[in-house]
């Protein structure tokens, strides 16, 4: 399509009648229509590596790992021939009564990966219909074992879990969402464990979890009612990137574990070495009940989402007593062949490359770098983990307008972010050299004293 433009225009107004005929026909996700229509937007043409070029040959550093997935950076060789390869011998083929090798194989593989106890996958096309399988698959737990009233779920303020109405319901974000609440079934939210501005004022040298109790509360005065409580572990994402303490998940867990509630362990987006650990959950040492796995499941180049259970709750659905306990849901391209062969491919990368090994010093580096980039922004908040560094602006000093205009001259200066509020972020790819995350650090800070 991009050559019938070459051949239909110049090269010099090539990007003109693209910008043209996007305002036109398309609708951007997450974007400001009005605001976006007046900017000079790059249209990427190809990636390669950790570096996007536009239609006009400009490079630029994708800082976020186009929307926190791209971990093995883009066009890797691997990945590319996965896709190729199984393109040319099974395309699709529907998985409800019937199986292939590639969906075998990936479950196979991701039972042996994750925490223990979760041996069985259950596939969907991305984290927000993870979630609403999950959801679904507890509710329909308690159902199967005779306990008809565990309905409700528990999550944390300001969580995400994906954009449809479910997923809404567990995971509110007031920017986000503000417009579907009348249609949202609401959930009994627990205090977030936000440590950038703490509600208890704690360092953390201080700091006792004392925001777990709002979580204790809720679970001890709603235990008979509740299904589960769903989670992003030791980071929510979307509320602005809050890191916190690992120690808060194992007093989950246990808490879970006593009143007999299950545990949903959202690591869309944190998972596969993005914490430094091959799962968050592996840091906190704990095993959820079931856990959302997406974005670098695939390395980031097709669609692709997983729901783990345990033993426990995929025999549940068993008709094992001649009552239908069938789980009537599904996606029409769960476990794709081609999605299934490029994710077996990704987790060989993950092991391959020693991804775990070899990001450790760079994970140093990029705490460093972030805390040079905090000290030039008073009263700011530096919080990193693993691959993951934010810089959380002051809010009572237009921390979220003053992080606008860093990602404007960031992007003037290549480099691709994208602020949350008054946060300002890097979730480079994985494979990222150590000069590369210099000179996107580099760049960053150049950005940020340009709005001193």
């Amino acid at each position: 399509m991009y050559n019938e433009y070459l051949g239909r225009q110049t090269q010099n107004n090539t990007q003109n009648v693209l910008r043209s005929d996007d305002i036109k026909y398309l609708w951007h996700p997450y974007t400001d229509i009005k605001n976006f229509e007046r900017t000079t937007f790059p249209i990427i043409k190809h990636g390669k590596g950790i570096f996007l070029y536009d239609t006009e040959g400009k490079k630029y550093f994708d800082g976020i790992s186009s929307w926190w997935c791209v971990n093995f950076g883009h066009s890797r060789h691997e990945l590319i021939e996965a896709i190729k390869e199984q393109s040319a011998s099974l395309q699709h083929s529907i998985l409800g009564g019937i199986s292939h090798p590639e969906a075998i194989q990936l479950s196979k593989k991701l039972a042996k990966i994750t925490p223990e106890g979760l041996n069985h996958a259950f596939y969907a096309s991305d984290g927000s219909s993870a979630t609403e399988a999950a959801l679904k698959i507890a509710l329909q737990y308690w159902c199967n074992i005779g306990v008809t009233n565990r309905t409700k779920f528990i999550c944390l303020e300001d969580g995400y879990h994906g954009d449809t109405l479910g997923a809404i319901g567990v995971g509110y974000v007031e920017t986000f969402h503000k417009n579907f609440k009348p249609a949202v079934k609401e959930s009994y939210r627990a205090l977030s464990p936000n440590c950038a501005d703490c509600p208890f004022k704690k360092e953390a040298s201080t700091c006792n979890i004392e925001c777990f109790t709002s979580m204790e509360e809720l679970i001890i005065q709603h235990h008979s009612s509740v299904a589960a409580v769903i989670v992003e572990p030791l980071c929510q994402g979307a509320a602005g990137i809050r890191i916190y303490p690992e120690e808060y998940l194992r007093r989950l867990a246990k808490l879970c574990n006593q009143y007999e509630i299950l545990l949903i362990a959202d690591e869309i987006a944190v998972g596969f070495c993005r914490t430094g650990s091959m799962f968050a959950c592996d840091r906190a040492g704990i095993s959820p009940d079931i856990m959302l796995l997406g974005k670098g499941l695939t390395g980031g180049y097709l669609p692709m989402s997983a729901v783990m259970v345990t033993d426990t709750i995929y025999n549940s659905f068993r008709n094992n007593d001649g009552n239908d306990r069938t789980f009537y849901h599904g996606h029409t391209f769960s476990g794709n062949p081609i999605t299934s062969h490029l994710a077996i491919a990704a987790l060989t990368l993950y092991k391959d490359l020693n991804i775990l090994e070899m990001i450790q010093p760079k994970i140093k580096q990029l705490k460093n770098g972030m805390e040079e980039i905090g000290k030039l922004l008073n009263n700011s908040y530096v919080s990193t983990l693993g691959m993951i560094a934010s810089v959380h602006l002051n809010k009572e000093s237009g921390g979220a307008s003053r992080a606008k205009r860093i990602k404007e001259e960031a992007l003037s200066n290549n480099l691709i972010v994208r602020p949350l509020g008054n946060t300002i972020y890097l979730w480079p790819p994985l494979i990222s050299t150590e000069n590369e995350l210099n000179e996107m650090l580099s760049l960053l800070k150049d950005a940020v004293k340009k709005t001193i």
